[in-house]
């Protein structure tokens, strides 16, 4: 592979970065403290006709792989929208990508090319109550009713389900079994409406991200109509586990961009103030942790572009793809953990920004699966250690 990013890429970094610039720390941190969903930052992405970055070209896509995607990602995150802006943008990453590769063409027909444009906002229901790190735990139903599924359960965590206006959601169309866990999970790509009949939606109230919601919503005799399966019945878990890998880069990238926003920050301030007659940053017990965080996040980085290669090259990428995750997400708590010290007493507070990254970095290490069970699939698919679990 190529350490230098290609021309391409790197007008793909300049064009989001510019982008970006539009909307400040106050235009987050306003958004952080109103809850409220940032529709001018996503109106913007979408006019540069970036929700369809990873959407093929002939359904009004630009066709990009995930090195592309975790860019776009990562350069979201550094300008200081953190968490909420990569939120808000990153459907075009995972929750499209089971209908690009297994629907059929009259279903990416009806939706890609409006996803692509902007149009259509996606959330993702997967994750239930009892069903997060175990998916095959999951008890929400879809019964076949002629052309139609009833769907009854609850799903938790669907982020944008207050805007959204189609879910990809995966169901039990079969009882769980002993033998075959995972089997009898099916996937849809459907509409969805917080005001349909059968749905209800409640928002999660939480530490970080205020400016994209969380939400647990219930399914009472939501109707789903059966052209809007993603492939074969009981395949769901099979399609989805596909993409895990693309997700992980994702992540690793909104990571990485966070931390390299705390670190921006923090150097800033160690030059500007003062204490004891010198800049703070003359102190090497303010340099060392920033230069640390620095190299660390820099590995991380190339470690994302390896993984995502790997990954747009049909290669293996699932041991890089999660210690780039679980590495990163780790290295850019401590750097934002380092810039709030840094700042001080001002790092408590809200206008300086770093305690916003600080509170929503800390989603990379839980999701969308612990750091403890990538350790698990590390010792067990890359070390040949036994199954802990």
């Amino acid at each position: 592979m190529d350490f230098e990013l290609s021309v391409e890429q790197n007008l793909i970094r300049r064009q989001v970065r510019d982008l970006c610039e539009q909307f400040g720390d106050e235009y987050w941190r306003e958004k952080d403290a109103e809850h409220e969903f940032a529709w001018e930052f996503y109106e913007e992405f979408a006019d540069g006709g970036w929700c369809g970055v990873t959407i093929p070209e002939e359904y009004g896509g630009q066709g990009y792989g995930v090195q592309e995607a975790s860019i776009i990602q990562q350069e979201i995150a550094r300008s200081g929208a953190a968490m909420a802006g990569t939120s808000i943008t990153s459907h075009h990453v995972f929750s499209s990508a089971p209908l690009v590769e297994y629907g059929t063409d009259e279903h990416r027909e009806r939706y890609l090319p409006k996803i692509a444009d902007g149009e259509v906002m996606v959330c993702t229901g997967v994750t239930e109550p009892n069903a997060g790190t175990d998916t095959s735990q999951i008890e929400t139903f879809a019964e076949r009713d002629g052309d139609e599924y009833v769907v009854n359960g609850q799903k938790i965590w669907t982020s944008k389900a207050q805007e959204a206006d189609v879910i990809m959601l995966l169901t039990r169309t079969r009882p769980r079994e002993a033998r075959d866990r995972f089997g009898g999970l099916t996937l849809f790509f459907t509409e969805f409406d917080r005001d349909m009949d059968g749905v209800d939606v409640s928002e999660i109230p939480k530490a970080g991200r205020g400016a994209a919601d969380s939400n647990e919503v219930w399914f009472d005799d939501f109707r789903i109509p059966a052209e809007d399966r993603i492939g074969e019945e009981g395949e769901g878990f099979t399609y989805l586990l596909s993409f895990a890998n693309s997700e992980r880069i994702s992540i690793a990238a909104n990571a990485v961009g966070i931390g390299q926003a705390a670190l921006e920050r923090a150097t800033a301030y160690a030059r500007e103030r003062e204490v004891f007659g010198n800049a703070i940053g003359s102190y090497q017990a303010i340099q060392h942790p920033l230069a640390d965080s620095w190299s660390k996040l820099s590995q991380d980085e190339l470690m994302i572009r390896k993984a995502a290669w790997l990954y747009d090259n049909g290669e293996n990428a699932g041991p890089e793809a999660n210690a780039a995750k679980l590495r990163a997400s780790e290295d850019a708590i401590e750097a934002c953990e380092r810039a709030v010290r840094v700042h001080g007493g001002m790092g408590y507070a809200k206008e300086y920004d770093v305690e916003r990254y600080w509170r929503e970095v800390m989603i990379n290490v839980i999701a969308p699966i612990s750091n403890e069970m990538v350790k698990n699939y590390i010792s067990q698919h890359v070390l040949d250690l036994p199954r802990s679990y």
